[in-house]
């Protein structure tokens, strides 16, 4: 079976299982006697189930216990941390920092004609041709040298 046809199956299984529910689901409300007592059909809440660390929302919003919204989330992904969540695409909510940024990196820039240009350097936005290092030390280690 190709990886095509085997996602087909899938697809199909999956399809199948949903009609079958949606069925049954349409079976019990007419089954129901008038003169019986009425009994609640919706599914019984997880017994003993912990809410996850990370809910992400349908929006793609990733609340913690912190969050005003986290109990409010009822439609969710979880996740065992907010880095997780936000890794997998989600963001964190208005008004909470993300992960800290990666620090600035000063790029050295070494021109074709092997002078290294730090950001302090004149030349440093006119370099267009040009091979990167992350410090003037490593610039010079490669054969570059420093301006004028």
């Amino acid at each position: 079976m190709t990886s095509l046809q085997h996602l087909m199956a899938s697809v199909a299984g999956v399809l199948a299982i949903s009609l079958g529910a949606q069925a049954h689901a349409a079976d019990a409300k007419k089954e129901t006697p008038s003169s019986a007592p009425s009994v609640a059909t919706t599914p019984a809440a997880p017994a003993a189930s912990a809410d996850p660390v990370v809910k992400k929302s349908d929006a793609g919003i990733c609340h913690d216990k912190s969050s005003p919204s986290f109990g409010n989330t009822k439609k969710f992904t979880p996740y065992n941390s907010m880095d997780e969540c936000v890794k997998s695409g989600g963001k964190p909510p208005v008004g909470v920092a993300a992960a800290a940024p990666a620090p600035e990196v000063s790029l050295v820039k070494k021109s074709d004609s092997g002078i290294c240009h730090d950001k302090s350097s004149p030349s440093y936005e006119k370099t267009k041709k040009f091979t990167e290092f992350k410090s003037m030390e490593e610039c010079i280690k490669s054969g570059g040298r420093a301006p004028k």
